[in-house]
């Protein structure tokens, strides 16, 4: 049965001692009651409350975290079927496939490009999370110099990939440390691969032909002290796939079905780049925790970045910059002054018109909580006497020869505001579109 925060936090030590993470009891209570943290973060909790609170505050989906520190990457631990309900919290991580029967100078191009990728989109820096290294050889040397290759190059977690338990652990023995995924125990090799986890602290994948299957091997890798355990059930088809990853999820948050309440882990792969998007895309939305990409292709990765920053973004709480100042090329004493927003798409917007324009500019970013400029002025955080705070604080108007403040022309009714707010101060009233600003500049500074 369920507990609430209070009833949790009554059978906590009430310490505040702040070690398991969380500032006071009380949070750490809601954080439980919520299943978004284990008990096991509390180091003098009693003995009756790892009874009582246990399985009650265990979150659904077991948060598994893989490869080396400086690189980790965390999945799972999600407790909504929909984005809508509060958020989704661990977003899914992208892995692109190496086979080992490639000669390492034909993979080396690749292996730079899927090491260097990144797209920049406000403000967030989107890269490859993961690397599966595919035994397709089924022999020992070239997996596990295809692993240290890739391991040295990249410096980013392994998924090993491979039904010889040699070559694996020979390849384990060159990741000491660095808790590659290792894919995969089946009902077959069970105890081998079990034991390979265990003995190098890595996660493993769990793969079976079906549900039922599926469920009996993950209580057999529990029993067996597995806990990091990713699930893998293969479809025939993406709307299988789909199909059985609603109801892994379904299970494990609606019905508490421990042997399901783990991380998923999807393949795509195909010659059409148009279908690999739409199959990865699907299974980023439902409800992948790992896509293996079999080939390094960036008009594929870009729709698939852009879909996962948008999806697991906290739906209450918008992408934000910090609000100050931003110099805009290089302004100088006759440089307008520009108001706008701190949400950041707003905020990359912006900047990004005034530096296409040609004319330097000083970007006033107002607090609005992330809102969008209409947004926040009917919420009455963009207003005359915000903006006006904003920019005394900035201290501009001691640097400037020529005080002309821009506004966006959705908010033209607060100019008159401003005026009185800023004496010595020209307001002027922008266009209403982004897109227009840069002629705006152009005809007005």
């Amino acid at each position: 049965m369920a507990l609430t925060g209070i009833q949790i936090f009554k059978l906590l030590p009430k310490t505040n001692c702040g070690e398991c993470g969380v500032p006071t009891c009380m949070a750490f209570a809601m954080k439980l009651a919520a299943k978004t943290v284990e008990l096991a973060a509390c180091l003098y909790a009693s003995d009756e409350a790892r009874r009582v609170i246990g399985a009650a505050s265990k979150p659904p989906i077991r948060l598994v975290k893989i490869g080396p520190p400086q690189a980790e990457v965390a999945i799972g631990n999600e407790t909504v079927m929909f984005r809508h309900e509060k958020t989704f919290v661990h977003p899914t991580a992208f892995a692109m496939a190496f086979a080992d029967d490639q000669p390492l100078s034909e993979l080396s191009h690749t292996i730079a490009e899927a090491r260097n990728y990144c797209l920049e989109r406000v403000g967030e820096k989107l890269r490859l999370d993961l690397i599966l290294v595919d035994n397709v050889s089924e022999a020992v040397e070239p997996f596990v110099a295809l692993v240290r290759t890739v391991a040295g190059a990249t410096g980013r977690g392994l998924i090993l990939r491979t039904d010889n338990p040699e070559a694996l652990e020979a390849a384990l023995q060159t990741l000491r440390g660095q808790r590659p995924l290792l894919h995969a125990a089946t009902p077959a090799n069970a105890d081998t691969y079990a034991a390979l986890a265990l003995n190098y602290d890595a996660p493993l994948v769990a793969r079976a032909a079906t549900l039922d299957e599926l469920a009996a091997l993950t209580t057999k890798l529990a029993g067996l002290g597995v806990k990091d355990i990713v699930l893998d059930l293969p479809g025939d088809n993406p709307a299988a796939t789909l199909q059985h990853n609603t109801i892994i999820r379904k299970a494990a948050l609606k019905s508490s079905f421990e042997p399901l309440g783990y991380p998923i882990i999807n393949f795509v792969a195909g010659s059409d780049p148009a279908s690999m998007v739409a199959d990865a895309a699907t299974f980023v939305c439902k409800y992948a925790s790992i896509v293996v990409l079999d080939r390094m292709q960036c008009e594929v990765l870009l729709p698939l970045m852009m879909l996962r920053q948008n999806l697991y973004t906290d739906p209450q709480k918008p992408i934000q910059v910090e609000p100050r100042v931003y110099a805009v090329g290089e302004p100088g004493q006759e440089s307008p002054v520009i108001a706008t927003t701190n949400f950041s798409l707003t905020y990359f917007l912006v900047s990004g018109e005034i530096e296409n324009s040609g004319v330097s500019a000083h970007l006033v970013i107002v607090e609005t909580e992330g809102m969008s400029v209409l947004t926040s002025w009917a919420a009455g955080k963009f207003t005359g006497a915000r903006i006006a705070a904003a920019v005394k604080a900035s201290a501009l108007a001691g640097q400037l020869k020529k005080r002309r403040l821009i506004i966006p022309g959705y908010v033209a009714q607060i100019s008159g505001e401003l005026e009185e707010a800023l004496p010595g101060w020209e307001v002027l009233v922008g266009p209403g579109e982004v897109a227009d600003l840069g002629p705006y500049l152009k005809r007005h500074a």
